[in-house]
């Protein structure tokens, strides 16, 4: 009898997951099936789930009108370096901010948590003046440069390695570690999984990216692919399908990355938050 309730009472929390599941995936859907439409499907009323034929013209359209190799190239090479960045230079102040004891660490590490409060487009006009200053308008550095350091990944990778015991650390310094080394051939390989999350996360956001690139580079051949998907969107008509094309074979990479590595990527970012 009570394994009858509890399968009831599972009954409208799975209800209510599964339709806000088909609200979230119901725009990629739209996306996928507008990518096959010709221009005339697309905008018809009303609207048209399921194209009578599948056109695969929308995607040849694509690299007609783009630099689509150049812009994936791009996309690929900055989404490399801010990841790589982050990852490093993340991971060294989070070991600092949680392990190492120096003067001022904690109003430092206040500072820190301060940024995240600051909204992201209040840095952009420094940044610009920067990227000009050192003549690296319309250049690749600029797209990775001001995106290589991070304040949300300092304190993500300073909360895994508070989770790790401390008797680590002491065996190693009694063993004759100094402080580089504990932190490299001991403590980085056991935060493995907050870097793979960290990686994660930061590679999500640099590949959708579209704010700075659009700001620092007006070069075609020098912008990411969501900043040359941007200009497929016309001052006065719009080519919807070609547009969702582009926008399909861009996602693409970061889906099946997702897909490959959720696992490790939900383990990471759940197990960072155990300890303050």
């Amino acid at each position: 009898m009570a394994r009858k309730i509890n399968r009831h009472s599972n009954v409208l929390p799975h209800l209510f997951l599964s339709l806000g599941a088909l609200i979230m995936i119901g725009p990629f859907l739209w996306e996928v099936l507008t990518a096959f439409k010709t221009f005339g499907e697309s905008i018809q009323v009303p609207p048209v789930m399921i194209p009578a034929h599948f056109n695969l013209d929308n995607f040849r359209e694509v690299f007609q009108s783009l630099p689509f190799t150049s812009l994936f190239i791009n996309t690929v090479l900055m989404t490399a370096a801010r990841t790589t960045g982050q990852v490093f230079f993340c991971s060294l102040a989070g070991y600092a901010f949680a392990r190492l004891n120096f003067p001022g660490r904690n109003f430092i590490f206040m500072l820190f948590l301060a940024v995240m409060m600051v909204p992201g487009q209040m840095f952009l006009i420094p940044q610009y003046q920067l990227m000009q200053s050192w003549g690296l308008l319309n250049t690749i550095p600029a797209l990775f440069l001001p995106g290589m350091f991070s304040a949300f990944g300092t304190f993500l990778m300073r909360q895994f390695f508070m989770q790790l015991p401390k008797e680590l650390e002491e065996a190693a310094r009694l063993d004759g570690a100094n402080t580089w080394q504990i932190y490299w051939k001991i403590m980085l390989p056991l935060a493995a999984p907050g870097m793979l999350a960290l990686g994660l996360l930061v590679a999500i956001w640099s590949w959708n990216d579209l704010l700075w690139p659009l700001v620092v580079n007006t070069d075609p051949e020098k912008m990411p692919l969501s900043a040359g998907l941007a200009n497929l969107k016309g001052e006065h008509l719009t080519d919807y399908p070609v547009l969702m094309a582009g926008s399909l074979m861009a996602s693409a990479p970061l889906i099946i990355a997702f897909l490959l590595f959720q696992k490790q990527l939900i383990q990471g970012i759940a197990t960072t938050g155990g300890k303050g």
